[in-house]
C-alpha cells in the first residue's frame, strides 16, 4: 500500500486544530508545561464571595471540565504524534509489528497506532 502523507496530513492538521478550539473551551495550556492542558473553571464567576450552591455547582463544573479535558488530551497527544511520525517517515508502521496500518484504519483514525491485529496491544 502506497500512503498518501499529505492526505493524512491534513487529516490531522485540521482534527488538531478542532482539538485545540475544543481544548481552550475547558481548559488551558499549562505556563510551566506547554505541551500540557489543565482544565479551568466552567464561566467567568468571582467564587471569592460566592455562597455554598455557587461554590459547589463550580466545582462540579470544574470535574466534568477535567474530564473532558483528559479525554481531549489524549487525543491531541495522538493527533500530534501522527504528525511528529510523518515529519520523521514512521507514519502508518503499527507499533507493535512494524507493518503497515491497514488503509481504512488509518482513514477512519489518522492517528491510529497498531495495526488491526494489535488493536488492544497499547
Amino acid at each position: 500500500m502506497t500512503i498518501d502523507y499529505e492526505h493524512f496530513k491534513n487529516k490531522l492538521e485540521t482534527e488538531k486544530k478542532l482539538l485545540e478550539k475544543e481544548l481552550h473551551k475547558v481548559g488551558r495550556v499549562n505556563p510551566d508545561n506547554p505541551s500540557d492542558w489543565e482544565p479551568t473553571p466552567p464561566g467567568d464567576r468571582d467564587i471569592s464571595q460566592a455562597d455554598e450552591n455557587t461554590m459547589a455547582d463550580t466545582m462540579e463544573g470544574y470535574g466534568g471540565n477535567t474530564a473532558i479535558v483528559n479525554t481531549l488530551e489524549k487525543r491531541y497527544m495522538d493527533v500530534r504524534s501522527g504528525l511528529d511520525k510523518i515529519k520523521h517517515g514512521t507514519y502508518g508502521l503499527c507499533q507493535v509489528c512494524g507493518k503497515e496500518i491497514e488503509a481504512d484504519k488509518l482513514e477512519a483514525n489518522p492517528s491510529a497506532r497498531t495495526c488491526k491485529e494489535h488493536v488492544d496491544s497499547i
